[in-house]
């Protein structure tokens, strides 16, 4: 590995993440993602007939759950590998960034769920303008996201491995992990009343054993490790920023991963 301080630190913020999706290594390493949205799923309370939208679908696996409510579910995501994956589940899915959304009061809630923190800062304004415009007067917008120190310690080993091949983690990721406060702020400005916002620690247990937090990066930080030019500097970063993680969050005993979730959860509705 090169020493610190051989190469600038040169990425700037960009107008989106780095990340990019593989469809069949999320459904194997990022299930844990649906499995574990019981809670916002209830705040949702999805009832038979009521028409939803699913704002950052993925793979379409919660989407399919939602819509055995009897809810009428339609999903958006910009990922082409993804939206491939749900329509395979005989879902109604369009590609479109979340950004982009063209929907005009044709729904009674939009949900989401570990989508919104994809979308950088700067773009969460116009993000919620288009879920605001999607809903009908009344509807209500349920979601869990990345919050405040979500992940802090995967980030922070993967930016400090980073810096040494001159990339800017932080910035090519380009997550929004927002406090309440912030995000009530967004919302209230877009135009929603907010029922209730909170922020709620998750310590998360990750799949794959003693791979797990390999498997983890590379699954949602492959973007940002592919950045870098050569498949051994790659591979060199990867075992580095694991070897950092393993004191802090790897169990010496069983070898498992915990990763170190903080989710944003809040119920808004259009004000009619």
């Amino acid at each position: 590995m090169r020493g610190m301080g051989d190469n600038k630190i040169m990425a700037q913020p960009t107008p989106h993440s780095a990340q990019t999706w593989d469809s069949s290594r999320y459904a194997t390493n990022g299930r844990f993602v649906a499995t574990l949205a019981a809670a916002v799923v209830d705040l949702l309370n999805p009832q038979p007939g009521e028409s939803i939208l699913d704002a950052g679908c993925g793979d379409g696996a919660l989407t399919a759950q939602l819509a055995g409510s009897g809810a009428i579910l339609r999903g958006v995501d910009s990922s082409p590998a993804m939206v491939a994956a749900a329509r395979a589940r005989g879902l109604t899915i369009d590609e479109a960034g979340l950004t982009d959304l063209t929907y005009d009061s044709e729904f009674d809630a939009v949900f989401s769920n570990a989508a919104l923190h994809w979308i950088p800062a700067a773009a969460q304004p116009a993000l919620l303008s288009g879920i605001h415009r999607a809903l009908r007067p009344g509807g209500r917008f349920v979601a869990e996201m990345g919050g405040l120190g979500n992940i802090a310690a995967i980030r922070t080993a993967l930016y400090a491995v980073l810096a040494n091949y001159g990339l800017d983690s932080e910035a090519l990721a380009a997550s929004c992990y927002p406090s309440p406060l912030h995000y009530r702020t967004l919302l209230e400005a877009a135009g929603f009343e907010v029922q209730s916002i909170e922020l709620i620690p998750r310590p998360t247990p990750l799949p794959n054993g003693p791979d797990g937090m390999t498997q983890w990066l590379e699954t949602f930080r492959n973007g940002v490790l592919d950045l870098i030019p050569h498949t051994t500097d790659r591979q060199q970063a990867l075992a580095a920023t694991v070897a950092l993680l393993k004191p802090i969050l790897q169990d010496s005993l069983t070898e498992n991963w915990t990763a170190d979730y903080v989710r944003l959860r809040f119920h808004a509705t259009r004000a009619k």
